[in-house]
């Protein structure tokens, strides 16, 4: 019997899914990764670069990290206030990709650092969670220059950021929890105190707003999925306003009880929740804190009558102990980049929704 071969050109493409042509996509963090995973579900999956349980202030890329980051035909990051490292390789290896820096999209909410051991009381007012309006870069006097990026064009930073040289044949192409490089000794790659927090990511309004936006960059570099991306898109948004009233609730009991984190990193967060840090161990996330800060904030702990001081995954948890040693406080952990969480559509609301979990937990013994 005769029996007809197919080329294996022919074969390879059959086997090939239906959206081999849509763009590459290169984020930064997990949380940013989640986001792009949302809006790309049914088309497309992102890759990461830096992984979740490595410090994104401070990091040396892997082989593989860097080879997504030149294949990439769009990166979609935080921008150089998170990681100024990755300034210099989004221009050597990405040059010829579309660039979308969140943090500098109008209508981004951005705070400055709070300054010093322990934080002032602040009023938030509008920015509450009953705020279902619009964004403003100078809420609260936190002054956030003006920028006239396109979108989908190739982002110019002049910051003044002094970026070290990363050896990628260092790192070996493997798994997460495998790093054996030191991702909290780059000192020189913290954020200096006096500039804007960058941990925007951390209210779920600026999300939202990101959402559109990310689909927006998706539609015009692959037209034929427009509609896919703008509908994922639309789907996440509600979705999140629904996590932001469910989290509201939780952190209501709880809101107005006293913690300590372990840096400055959840204040979008707790000025979205209207709860509000005391002070924070880290002078910033490279820094550990010199012995008159840990005095102050053992000052502060027994003073305010902390119910929980908030250690992560990323950094020394004894610190920590120094702090609370001999104090009646209760100990808890926040992750706001999401170092146990699986990767893909469900990472950004079970990030924010256990955080929330984690703070009302701790805050309510």
């Amino acid at each position: 019997m005769y029996r007809f071969t197919l080329p294996a050109a022919v074969l390879a493409a059959a086997a090939s899914p239906l959206w081999a042509d849509v763009p590459a996509v290169a984020t930064d963090i997990a949380p940013v990764h989640g986001l792009v995973s949302q809006v790309m579900e049914g088309v497309g999956t992102p890759d990461l670069i830096v992984p979740p349980r490595s410090s994104p202030h401070g990091y040396a890329m892997r082989p593989s990290e860097a080879r997504a980051l030149s294949g990439a035909d769009l990166v979609v990051w935080v921008g150089p206030s998170l990681t100024p490292w990755l300034a210099d390789p989004l221009q050597s290896l990405a040059s010829r990709a579309s660039h979308l820096a969140l943090m500098e999209q109008p209508g981004t909410r951005v705070f400055a650092f709070r300054e010093g051991a322990t934080f002032e009381p602040h009023d938030h007012g509008d920015e509450g969670h009953g705020d279902h309006e619009g964004h403003d870069h100078a809420e609260e006097g936190h002054k956030h220059d003006d920028h006239d990026h396109d979108e989908h064009g190739h982002d110019a930073h002049d910051e003044e950021h002094d970026h070290e040289g990363h050896d990628h044949g260092d790192h070996d192409d493997h798994g997460h929890d495998d790093h054996d490089h030191d991702d909290h000794g780059h000192d020189d790659h913290g954020h200096a105190h006096g500039g804007n927090d960058p941990h925007v990511w951390l209210d779920p309004r600026n999300a939202q707003l990101w959402l559109g936006q990310i689909a927006e960059a998706l539609a015009e570099l692959d037209p034929e999925n427009a509609a896919q991306y703008r509908e994922n898109a639309e789907a996440a948004q509600a979705e999140l306003a629904v996590l932001e009233e469910d989290i509201a609730e939780t952190l209501a009991p709880v809101k107005d009880r006293p913690f300590i984190v372990f840096h400055d990193a959840y204040h979008y967060f707790e000025a979205r929740f209207d709860i509000e840090a005391r002070g924070a161990i880290s002078e910033n996330d490279a820094r550990a804190p010199g012995a008159a800060r840990v005095a102050e904030l053992r000052d502060l702990v027994a003073e305010s009558g902390a119910k929980c001081v908030f250690a992560e995954p990323q950094f020394n948890p004894g610190l920590i102990a120094a702090v609370t040693e001999g104090q009646e406080t209760g100990t808890g952990t926040l992750d706001p980049i999401g170092a146990d969480l699986e990767l893909g559509v469900s990472f950004y609301p079970e990030l924010l929704r256990g955080m929330a979990q984690r703070m009302s937990d701790c805050l309510s013994d």
